[in-house]
């Protein structure tokens, strides 16, 4: 006798970012190609009916929240615009809903600033978890009980399951699936959907050098930008002042004023940003890595990591890396 399909409840609403659905939909139901019935997917909203999308995309003949009757495996809200979210929780009772249901569930779960909805419930509450870098500070005033994980791809804490921006739900829900049925499967829909398996919530949402580019001036931006496409080149701080046509001491006064860090300590993020790349993205040998991230030899760049993330990069590269190889 086959086992009852695991009811997966999509809860969407006027406004709603449509990826955020559509996203972990795509995941959950390639999962019933390779094992039929696996999971029983519910496109659920307040009212039932049409949803449509902050990009125009109309979701047809949702479930209406209040109708939903037996057992639910897991409940995944999406995020939105924030005039929509504050319609779901306060005109449409999407908060109130999921307060009472989300107990008898074995997981809850949100996507992108989906997470202010779980928070209006009182889901977030004594919990870690995360949504969109750029929401991550207001969630933190809204809900001050909550431990809010700025970096976080995403973070699972007990039942609750919460991602950051977007596409990250797409790796929120590859994990609920490796959690479900195994590395195997998750693995196949990821190289299926073009995907890395995995990006866990141990990855940061943003590099840091991107960032930096936006609040330097004009002239250090240009500078860093070229630093970043040439990790491997001469990035000393004589270099790179020279470049921008400064003092050192300007250029080391800008860097930790706009930056927080200084131009050496910025020197080396990169070059480990970029080394994480490799490590994830590439079959390059540790000591190809080494010399195209810019530490030069195996020994630096084993220095680097054990001191910034206290793993080596043989070990980072087979928890993190698509298509691992030994180092």
């Amino acid at each position: 006798m086959n086992a009852r399909p695991r009811r997966i409840v999509l809860v969407a609403f006027d406004g709603v970012e449509a990826l955020d659905v559509t996203g972990p939909a795509s995941v959950f139901a390639r999962v019933n190609y390779r094992k039929p019935d696996a999971y029983e997917i519910v496109f659920a909203s307040a009212r039932g009916g049409s949803v449509r999308s902050q990009c125009g995309l109309t979701f047809g003949d949702t479930v209406p929240i209040a109708s939903i009757r037996g057992p639910v495996d897991t409940i995944l809200v999406a995020g939105g615009s924030e005039t929509a979210l504050r319609e779901a929780v306060f005109a449409q009772g999407v908060a109130s809903w999921l307060a009472e249901a989300a107990p008898s569930a074995r997981r809850v779960g949100s996507v992108c600033v989906g997470a202010f909805i779980l928070g209006a419930a009182g889901l977030l509450d004594g919990r870690r978890a995360t949504t969109h870098w750029a929401s991550c500070d207001r969630l933190g005033i809204y809900f001050p009980n909550t431990c809010v994980e700025a970096d976080a791809i995403f973070v699972t804490d007990g039942p609750v399951w919460t991602s950051a921006g977007v596409t990250a739900g797409i790796d929120l829900t590859l994990a609920m699936v490796e959690a479900d049925h195994g590395t195997k499967i998750a693995a196949a829909i990821a190289k299926e959907m073009v995907l890395f398996l995995r990006r866990p919530g141990g990855q940061t949402q943003f590099s840091e050098t991107l960032a930096a580019q936006a609040r330097l001036p004009n002239r250090l931006s240009e500078v860093v930008a070229w630093a970043t496409d040439h990790p491997d080149d001469d990035l000393s701080v004589p270099a790179l002042a020279a470049s921008a046509a400064m003092s050192e001491r300007t250029l080391a006064r800008y860097f930790v004023r706009e930056v927080g860090r200084t131009p050496s300590k910025f020197v080396m993020e990169l070059r480990l940003d970029r080394a994480k790349t490799l490590l994830e993205r590439s079959n390059l040998s540790i000591e190809a890595i080494a010399a195209r991230s810019g530490f030069g030899s195996v020994d630096t760049l084993q220095r680097a990591f054990r001191k910034v993330l206290n793993v080596g990069p043989g070990a980072y590269r087979s928890h993190f890396g698509a298509n691992p190889r030994s180092a």
